[in-house]
């Protein structure tokens, strides 16, 4: 089995589904075969959208200090 574009434990929700599309208050997910649904559901039209993915942020590094460049 081929590794899926951001690996293979994608969980299935209507944010990141290629049927679904956003509604103007950003509350559900407008779906063509469900209406309105909330973010964190599924059907079984679910396809995988990676472009519609939000990446997670990276952390704050801390800056670095001359202390760490010395032998």
């Amino acid at each position: 089995m081929a590794k899926k574009l951001y690996g293979n434990n994608i969980r299935k929700a209507c944010e990141v589904c290629q049927h679904g599309r956003l509604s103007a208050d950003g509350s559900v997910m407008l779906c063509p075969y469900k209406g309105a649904a909330p973010l964190y559901h599924y059907c079984r039209k679910f396809i995988y959208d990676p472009l519609k993915r939000q990446p997670l942020r990276r952390p704050k590094q801390d800056p670095h200090k001359a202390e760490d460049f010395q032998l």
